[in-house]
């Protein structure tokens, strides 16, 4: 399982591996109890442990007498930088393509509309700029984090 979090301003991979029933960090042993906590037992054979809680989207993690605010960050879901590419902010079915590679659109302009949680989401030029490729049609089902544009700024 892989994923991305953001501490202090910077992402963070984990990649999380099942390992004889439990669950392995880098090589190093995890397991957790029914109340939360996390073992974590190094290469070494010494051991420490955290306890965790969500809130929101963040996890907070106090381990070694430190707590950690772990935001997980969720593909397609932030306004970070994607290039000049747009993303499916989650997953759906693309309703419309209301623009094809080569044409020149405004900041703002409706590009695409996908259908995500039985609602319409408008997927819109972040800039002025022309549309380098469209990679889904109507019809398609897109995962979160997809890019479904690529634009090119103009200026």
């Amino acid at each position: 399982m892989q994923h991305r979090f953001s501490l202090k301003g910077e992402d963070v991979d984990v990649a999380l591996v099942r390992k004889n029933g439990g669950l392995s960090y880098q090589g190093h042993s995890v397991t957790v109890d029914a109340r939360g906590r996390l073992k974590l037992t190094l290469a070494d054979g010494s051991s420490c442990t955290a306890h965790a809680a969500k809130v929101g989207d963040v996890w907070w993690v106090h381990m070694q007498g430190r707590t950690f605010a772990l935001e997980r960050i969720e593909p397609g879901a932030s306004s970070q930088d994607h290039g000049d590419g747009l993303v499916a902010p989650m997953p759906g079915k693309i309703l419309e393509t209301l623009v094809k590679a080569g044409d020149t659109v405004e900041a703002g302009q409706p590009m695409m509309v996908l259908e995500a949680m039985k609602m319409e989401h408008r997927i819109v030029a972040a800039h002025a700029g022309t549309v380098v490729a469209v990679h889904f049609q109507s019809g398609d089902q897109v995962n979160q984090g997809a890019v479904l544009l690529e634009l090119e700024d103009t200026n």
